[in-house]
């Protein structure tokens, strides 16, 4: 194909998206929704599988003691922590400790009225565990211990996690799936009224002997630059959500000592992938839309 007819094409399916410039903008709007929740569904995915990760590298344990437990009783137990096999750390956080640390959040007027004997947290030991394979029965020997109340069990958090992924990506495929049939059915649809309004010039180009390939080459074009705006646009809203929704949720995340995916690790990422997904699913609807029109009336000049 000479270079002045890639011109000519290209053009002529830059110019089909204005002059059906209603269903292009429907197939951008739907398609942008597609990829949004595309996105939001995979960034989710990604960080809990981070914050999963986070959980399984970190070995530290709290154990809260009972609240009535004296300060002598408190050391002592410390001892017995630390003589078991697989603990490697025993550090012991006072209640005094924990208390100040809150007195920020609180105000000086509350912290004020919480010490002595109005203190209402316990005292805690920070355990730094050897080996994460015997987390379990580590867990199960400290719970022995007389004084102790209860133990921080980071394995709930990241079966909760896991099931939220799960979760996430199960409800997204379908998601996915539904506004993607969607995004086809309204791109195809954009496609076949462009075709039906120029039915006549392109009856002619093929009576004097244009290939379907030159009569597809501009709806290609024209449903690939509407998916190369849509996907433009949804990186653009994910790139712009994603910090403020991550700093939202850091207090969060700072409970159970993990950290998300920073955003410039991504966002290039999310540009290209988004670009080439949207210009994918374009080209594709209007391939469909443009080869079953053509099968089915292209052979017949002026009779559409």
């Amino acid at each position: 194909m000479k270079f002045s007819s890639s011109g000519y094409l290209i053009k002529e399916g830059l110019k089909n998206i204005w002059n059906n410039r209603m269903m292009s903008l429907a197939s951008i709007v739907v398609l942008v929704s597609c990829l949004v929740i595309t996105g939001a569904a995979m960034l989710l995915s990604l960080n809990v599988t981070s914050l999963i990760a986070g959980i399984g590298d970190d070995n530290q344990i709290n154990v809260y003691l009972d609240y009535d437990i004296s300060d002598i009783d408190a050391l002592k137990l410390g001892s017995q922590i630390s003589k078991i096999h697989n603990v490697d750390d025993c550090t012991f956080y006072s209640k005094e400790e924990g208390l100040k640390e809150l007195r920020d959040k609180l105000g000086n007027d509350i912290y004020q009225s919480m010490q002595g004997d109005n203190n209402p947290l316990g005292h805690v030991y920070k355990v730094r565990l050897k080996d994460l394979s015997q987390y379990k029965t580590t867990i199960e020997e400290i719970q022995k211990i007389d004084g102790v109340m209860k133990i921080s069990d980071r394995a709930s958090i990241a079966r909760t996690l896991t099931k939220l992924n799960r979760f996430v990506g199960i409800v997204g495929f379908w998601i996915v799936l539904i506004l993607g049939v969607v995004t086809l059915f309204i791109i195809s649809n954009t496609i076949k009224m462009t075709m039906y309004s120029r039915r006549f010039e392109i009856s002619i180009m093929k009576s004097v002997g244009a290939t379907n390939a030159f009569v597809r080459i501009p709806f290609i074009i024209e449903a690939m630059t509407i998916g190369l705006i849509a996907g433009l646009l949804s990186s653009g809203v994910l790139i712009a959500i994603y910090n403020p929704i991550r700093e939202t949720a850091g207090n969060m995340i700072s409970l159970i000592g993990t950290s998300t995916i920073p955003l410039e690790n991504l966002w290039l990422k999310i540009l290209l992938l988004f670009c080439g997904t949207g210009i994918l699913i374009g080209a594709l609807g209007g391939f469909i839309s443009i080869t079953k029109y053509l099968n089915k009336e292209g052979g017949e000049i002026l009779g559409w």
